[in-house]
């Protein structure tokens, strides 16, 4: 039977992939709290529906600093495609460009940015990694710039690598042998371990001084921090816990989206990624301040079935399953979709107080 949801992909691409590949995608840190959360906090958000409005018509279009898009779906930065694809990220881009939306490309990708610049069809940002030095990192944004991506996604999340033993366990390299990550040729790495630049607010205001494309910070979670990030000018954060694959117990991204979205209050573009698995995530996620959400590993899963096509395929369930959502919500337009379409069920006190 053809898939008819995400989880459908997800069965068949585990069913393709070699054991080693599927655990570094699908695995997140130490004992993987985080990253059950991410998908299962979304049940705790309950939606309000309204009745008697008319939603013949529906309209996901969005725009995201600027750039138009089809749907809130962007496809979220994630490493080395060609584990699942022999085209890699090349044909993930022009599943994007298929469906009418925006990838944002990882910088350990499998294939060099300009590879991936070239194959696409859509309009791509640009995820940045400082390592191994912040010399390195400028070459990628002139890369970047000069390959006509969009913005620069400054991943903020990992000063060093999280505890991923479902990846450790098996030994293998990755990306093994004969793959490797393509912007990086000629560049000695190291130990992965190791810590390899010290991210601090100091690094933004190097960020925004060496490049003219907004800049939005990838793995904010606190108000905190994203009041600081707008005193440092930034255009966009995405709430982010890296997929559950840094920190585990951090708080899951659809809990940690409304206070950054209140912090904010409008002066920068919101978005939000981590177990986005339907629609009525989505319309969740939207309902509570996001301007669009990031779907990562679902995207892989359609990449690894059917390669662009499997991942256009992904991006229109997603699609259709939110235009649905929509309308049994009574939201024919993204600006429809307020606060008060959801309220948050409280989880009971079941603490032992022995």
């Amino acid at each position: 039977m053809e898939p008819i949801n995400v989880f459908d992909y997800e069965i068949l691409a585990r069913e393709r992939m070699d054991p080693a590949c599927w655990d570094f995608y699908a695995g997140g840190s130490d004992d993987e709290v985080t990253m059950r959360a991410n998908q299962s906090d979304f049940a705790r958000v309950r939606l309000r529906p309204r009745m008697l409005v008319n939603v013949s018509q529906c309209d996901t279009s969005a725009r995201v600093l600027g750039l138009p898009v089809r749907m809130p779906i962007l496809i979220a930065p994630t490493s080395l495609h060609c584990l699942a694809h022999p085209q890699g990220e090349c044909a993930t881009a022009q599943g994007a460009g298929a469906a009418g939306t925006l990838m944002i490309v990882s910088t350990d990708a499998t294939r060099t940015l300009e590879e991936i610049a070239q194959a696409a069809s859509g309009p791509l940002w640009f995820q940045l990694y400082t390592y191994p030095s912040l010399e390195f990192a400028a070459t990628l944004v002139r890369r970047a710039e000069m390959a006509g991506y969009k913005a620069i996604v400054l991943t903020v999340d990992l000063p060093v690598m999280g505890n991923r033993e479902r990846s450790r366990r098996h030994a293998v390299p990755m990306p093994p042998p004969p793959l490797a990550e393509a912007n990086f040729a000629g560049i000695e790495m190291g130990d992965e371990d190791q810590e390899w630049v010290s991210i601090t607010w100091e690094t933004v205001d190097w960020l925004r001084s060496i490049t003219i494309l907004p800049i939005l910070l990838k793995g904010i979670l606190t108000a905190e921090d994203a009041l600081l990030a707008l005193e440092h000018g930034i255009s966009g954060i995405v709430v982010s816990n890296h997929g559950g694959r840094q920190l585990d117990g951090v708080v899951s991204s659809i809990e940690a989206l409304p206070e950054i979205v209140e912090a904010v209050a409008g002066r920068c573009e919101v978005y939000m990624d981590g177990g986005i698995r339907r629609g009525t995530d989505i319309l969740k996620a939207l309902a509570l301040g996001a301007r669009a959400v990031l779907v990562g590993r679902p995207v892989l899963w359609g990449l690894a079935v059917d390669g662009a096509n499997g991942v256009q395929q992904v991006l229109e369930i997603l699609h259709a399953e939110l235009e649905r959502a929509m309308k049994l919500a009574g939201c024919p337009t993204l600006a429809d979709i307020k606060r008060t379409l959801v309220k948050w069920e409280r989880l009971a006190d079941n603490a032992s107080h022995a």
